[in-house]
């Protein structure tokens, strides 16, 4: 009889629970109500969005299960695209949620601790810092604007034109070669100018690397991919004058485009926070 009954609890017992780690989306001085958390889906096989004190700060966070952000196995799950996008819009989600409330510190994807103590005990150690972040980004929003240039094919002149003379065919590649040289330091100077123009208007800028054709699929180069920091309240004159650099380059081979706005993760990566992002799972 005993043993039935122990063989029976045997086979109901619950699961034993799985390990966690404390995942960590982004810091905050206004986090958002626990309803809007609870809703919001984070990492798959991840309890809900919660808020977890930080001395006067607040972190985003959830908890995740260890055998799946552990570091070999996040390494294998990045080297899988559909994976790292999968990854990469839960962590979006996360940030996305937070910043509703008030200004935030994304933190870097996968940012990873083994427990709530550790997480606090990292950011607590940085918060004077934070604080000082979190004011420079209130009520600010980041804004991209992006440039590009002719290519080569609108370059008049092709040296296949004309008769097949052997030097004439290398006077006509030598223009060619020149004027593209000029247009293209022609569009360059065309998109510094429409930096420069912009900055007035932004707290803040910086220029990312120029992306590939391949990755913006246009078959024009790239030529200028900046962020801006804009206050809230300066947003109509930015966006009045990003519209009127617009039309001046639409006049000529230049484009200008503007997307936005967007949380401002160009303007979060501080040393202090860099430092504070940690990934302990495994140490």
């Amino acid at each position: 009889m005993s043993t039935a009954r122990a063989g029976r609890a045997t086979a109901t017992e619950p699961d034993v629970p799985r390990p966690t780690v404390t995942c960590v989306f982004a810091v905050t001085d206004t986090p958002p109500p626990d309803e809007v958390l609870t809703v919001t889906p984070g990492h798959d096989g991840g309890g809900p969005l919660r808020v977890l004190a930080a001395g006067a700060l607040h972190l985003i966070v959830q908890d995740v299960p260890a055998a799946a952000f552990g570091e070999e196995a996040l390494a294998e799950r990045f080297n899988r695209p559909e994976e790292l996008e999968r990854c990469a819009r839960a962590h979006h989600r996360g940030v996305q949620t937070a910043a509703s409330a008030g200004p935030v510190v994304p933190l870097p994807m996968a940012t990873l601790y083994l427990d709530d103590r550790n997480a606090v005990r990292a950011v607590t150690a940085r918060e004077a810092s934070l604080r000082v972040l979190l004011d420079r980004l209130r009520d600010r929003t980041e804004w991209a604007v992006k440039v590009h240039g002719p290519t080569a094919e609108r370059v008049p002149g092709a040296a296949g034109d004309g008769p097949a003379d052997g030097r004439a065919y290398l006077r006509r590649a030598s223009a060619r070669r020149r004027t593209e040289r000029e247009m293209r330091e022609w569009a360059l100077a065309r998109a510094d100018a429409v930096d420069r123009e912009l900055r007035r208007y932004a707290v803040a800028a910086t220029r990312h690397r120029p992306q590939s054709e391949q990755l913006t699929g246009r078959s024009v180069p790239q030529l200028l991919n900046a962020a801006y920091l804009v206050d809230d309240g300066q947003r109509a004159g930015f966006l009045r004058a990003v519209g009127e650099l617009a039309r001046d380059a639409h006049r000529t081979a230049v484009e200008v485009t503007m997307s936005g706005p967007w949380i401002p993760y160009s303007f979060t990566q501080s040393d202090e926070v860099e430092c504070g992002a940690h990934q302990e799972v495994g140490a």
